[in-house]
């Protein structure tokens, strides 16, 4: 039996690099981070087991290296734009950044602000941060040297996506626990647009309409606003009877995204929206964490069924194989542009 992730990582890399090579040809633009749990190989936070959690990252899409430390449980990584190899994550002991690609890392919050789940930079605004707290919103103007909450408007504060719009500064949008919150003022005030039965899991703005918004969520399906984030309609044809987790836009073509969830499986459009697909078989379960599509590689899907491998997909979920580990939880998927 294969008892590490490198192990298994050189065999299934070696089965995944003729599928790589030949789907693209084209030069990789973006890194590919995983935060996951490794749990299910006898990993435990602090632990000595060979099997570490925490975040990987692959530049090839073959192999997987893992950064920073041991940790159980982390939430999501975005790029520094003030520095080359800088880096911004979170994780349950709070905001982190690294000047290095993640060699080294410098804690930004104290004990007051901890599990920050959603985070995100300003582009227009890059030394601004918000981040989404079990209790509320916390901002810093300054690259994290200091914090502050910023809740007014928000009720149930408890926040697990955050997102910016990219067309005006100070502009964000909160995914909470009963409804989606927009600021217009860098989080002054908050004003809900869309109320929720229970938490909005992600929130994601298009990168070829900026006026396009999609949320999933636990208990209203998925939603979709076309007005910048101010009224917001069912998506038809996702249930609303399975917990959401992630969505993806592909960055590629304007047509086609996918979503995941519990017992949810993958679920996929190629048509805008206007259909979706289930593109589950060939997976071990239907309990899918996460789920992205490669901004680099045409037709190329990832999905992280519960205490299985990474799987992989170059035609778009018609047909899945394993990628790297053997039983991991993989709670978020991101590409971090190279600078």
């Amino acid at each position: 039996m294969i008892n590490t992730p490198r192990l298994l990582g050189r065999w299934l890399g070696a089965v995944a690099l003729g599928g790589l090579l030949s789907a693209s040809a084209a030069e990789l633009k973006h890194d590919l981070y995983l935060s996951l749990m490794l749990s299910g190989q006898g990993a435990i936070m602090g632990g000595k087991a060979p099997a570490k959690s925490g975040y990987y990252r692959s530049s090839d899409r073959v192999t997987f290296e893992h950064v920073g430390f041991h940790h159980i449980r982390t939430f999501g990584v975005v790029a520094d734009p003030l520095e080359k190899d800088g880096l911004y994550l979170s994780a349950l002991n709070g905001v982190i950044h690294s000047s290095d690609r993640g060699q080294t890392w410098h804690i930004l919050t104290d004990w007051r602000m901890t599990e920050p789940k959603g985070l995100a930079v300003d582009p227009h605004e890059p030394e601004h941060l918000y981040a989404g707290l079990p209790d509320g919103i916390a901002v810093s103007r300054n690259r994290g040297l200091i914090w502050q909450r910023m809740n007014d408007g928000i009720t149930r504060g408890y926040t697990h996506t955050i997102t910016v719009d990219r067309t005006k500064a100070g502009r964000v949008l909160a995914g909470t626990e009963k409804g989606i919150f927009l600021t217009d003022d860098g989080a002054l005030t908050w004003r809900r647009v869309q109320a929720t039965e229970d938490i909005t899991y992600d929130l994601r703005q298009s990168p070829h309409d900026p006026k396009v918004f999609v949320a999933v969520t636990s208990k209203d399906g998925a939603l979709r606003s076309d007005d910048g984030g101010l009224t917001w309609q069912p998506i038809v044809g996702v249930s609303k009877n399975h917990t959401l987790h992630l969505f993806n836009f592909d960055a590629r073509d304007a047509r086609r995204m996918a979503i995941c969830g519990w017992e949810a499986g993958v679920l996929v459009t190629e048509d805008g929206g206007r259909t979706w697909t289930d593109r589950s078989a060939g997976l071990p379960n239907r309990q899918v964490w996460s789920v992205g599509i490669d901004p680099d590689l045409p037709n190329r899907l990832y999905a992280a069924p519960y205490l299985q491998p990474l799987f992989v997909s170059d035609d778009f979920g018609l047909t899945w194989k394993p990628l790297q580990f053997e039983k991991a939880t993989v709670f978020n998927l991101m590409f971090v542009p190279r600078q």
